[in-house]
């Protein structure tokens, strides 16, 4: 690669790009709450916001001086980031507090990026994030979901004209704004199905899967900061449901 293909390619992430008509921004974000509404589609495309979610948490850790530990993505779809460091204080609030929080907080700041017109700079921006949660991943399974999302991003950055790239752009912000909620809604259900609990891991913080959500970041965030699970949910509610009307507007140019 030589020295005008960097170029190009550096014009290329730090550009503008066009933007979709407004009803096919419109379209994507009904394609996006379909996979998320429909059963089957969701159970598949959760793994997604898992990925989010986990990086959130381990994103969190480094941040305020934990030592990560790993993070492990399972096939139920839940998964578990464990961090070294004090068990109490506000680095282990915030490592917890960061899961449900990540995936709306992302869709918000890709449709920041896209309102700006910077389609390219959002997928090659997603596919380095990707990249660097890697290696924090400690299973097959994990590693599997990673790759297999990362390759997906590539592949639509490389092989793909820019029309195609922008509408995947799209889909994948509304898909994280629409996607980050309703994890709430679920935790919420189970946490109403299973009263039952476990000790919690040290450092740990995860997101519950099909099994139940014996002990969630809710239930941890209410055992550090003697706030009740329920006033937890009611925040992650409310960060998911500002970042969708916030995105949602930026995305629909409002």
């Amino acid at each position: 690669m030589g020295i005008d293909d960097v170029t190009e390619m550096w014009d290329r992430v730090t550009g503008t790009q066009q933007a979709p008509a407004v009803w096919l921004v419109i379209a994507t974000g009904l394609v996006a709450l379909a996979v998320v509404g429909i059963r089957g589609s969701w159970r598949f495309a959760r793994n997604a916001v898992t990925i989010a979610h986990e990086g959130g948490h381990a994103l969190m850790a480094l941040l305020t001086g934990r030592q990560l530990q790993g993070i492990r993505l399972h096939s139920d779809t839940s998964g578990l980031t464990v961090s070294r460091g004090k068990p109490t204080g506000l680095g282990m609030v915030l490592t917890a507090a960061a899961g449900y929080t990540a995936p709306p907080l992302l869709g918000l700041g890709g449709a920041w990026l896209l309102q700006s017109g910077r389609i390219t700079a959002l997928l090659w921006g997603t596919t380095a994030l990707l990249l660097a949660l890697l290696v924090m991943v400690r299973n097959a399974y994990g590693v599997l979901s990673v790759v297999a999302t990362g390759s997906v991003f590539i592949l639509v950055s490389w092989l793909t004209p820019g029309e195609v790239q922008a509408l995947f752009a799209y889909a994948v912000v509304w898909f994280l704004l629409l996607g980050g909620a309703r994890p709430v809604f679920e935790l919420q259900a189970r946490r109403r199905r299973d009263r039952g609990r476990v000790p919690a891991v040290p450092g740990a913080s995860g997101t519950p899967g099909a099994a139940g959500a014996p002990d969630s970041d809710a239930d941890q965030l209410a055992r550090l900061t003697n706030v009740p699970p329920l006033g937890w949910l009611l925040f992650f509610h409310a960060v998911a449901l500002c970042s969708l009307v916030g995105g949602g507007s930026w995305l629909l140019g409002l």
